[in-house]
């Protein structure tokens, strides 16, 4: 991510229908982690790629939340926005010793690194015995767009991928997994198509092809209810099979 986008993100990631239903199913999953005894009461929390901040912001209601991005300016920007101390370092060397983690999180972050299977050795390496890690990532290279590029991304995943990536090293368990933003797939998926034919050959500016025309209204609303609304499903444990994101649980045995 560009350093002239933090400002815009940190809004974003506040008001934004995308990133408050994601807020919205990933909360009430870890809710659920919880009343179900997967993930013990008042964790010790890990959350890589903070970004602007909102992530840890919202894990804070679970437990004691350590905060690590990659970019220096953006942990400063989102040090001074929000009071959190975020430390500046790498998920390819995270700066902790082994198994001190209950809960490690990268929600949208593994994408953003080469070496993805380096990062999740890291993100295991990291986590107690008994802890659960839970990652986000885009799904499918096929809805690949102006978005992804702007955002320096490498990939975009299917579930494979991703549950070849936790296989691989260590010993541990796969507790749910799920495509999400599954109901409104098909207009982002005819969206970037479009999007694509339209600036090929174009120079684009901005945030990026999904946020670049956002207008906290009705529409914002709607759409929220609509993506947040998949929540419900994610915790009774039913799994979409195809979405525009992937909701990844794995739990770390002994």
């Amino acid at each position: 991510m560009q350093h002239d986008y933090y400002t815009e993100y940190y809004d974003l990631e506040r008001s934004h229908w995308w990133f408050m239903a994601r807020e919205r199913i990933i909360s009430n999953y870890i809710k659920n982690l919880i009343a179900s005894k997967k993930l013990k009461d008042n964790p010790r929390i890990l959350n890589v790629g903070c970004g602007p901040g909102r992530t840890s912001e919202f894990l804070s209601a679970f437990g004691n939340v350590t905060s690590i991005e990659y970019d220096k300016y953006c942990c400063e920007f989102a040090s001074e926005r929000t009071g959190l101390e975020i430390i500046h370092g790498s998920i390819t060397e995270l700066p902790f010793e082994d198994k001190a983690f209950d809960l490690v999180c990268a929600f949208d972050v593994i994408e953003h690194v080469e070496d993805d299977q380096l990062a999740v050795s890291e993100l295991k390496r990291v986590a107690k015995d008994e802890a659960v890690l839970l990652v986000t990532v885009p799904a499918f290279m096929d809805l690949w767009s102006h978005h992804d590029v702007i955002n320096h991304h490498f990939r975009r995943y299917k579930m494979k991928q991703v549950k070849r990536l936790f296989q691989n090293g260590g010993k541990g368990k796969n507790l749910y997994h799920t495509y999400f933003n599954s109901f409104l797939f098909p207009p982002v998926y005819l969206f970037r198509k479009l999007s694509n034919m339209v600036e090929s050959g174009k120079k684009r500016k901005g945030s990026g092809s999904d946020f670049e025309a956002f207008n906290p209204g009705l529409v914002n609303k709607l759409l929220f209810k609509i993506m947040g609304s998949e929540s419900s499903f994610v915790n009774r444990g039913i799994k979409f099979p195809f979405g525009v994101s992937i909701l990844y649980c794995w739990k770390k045995e002994v």
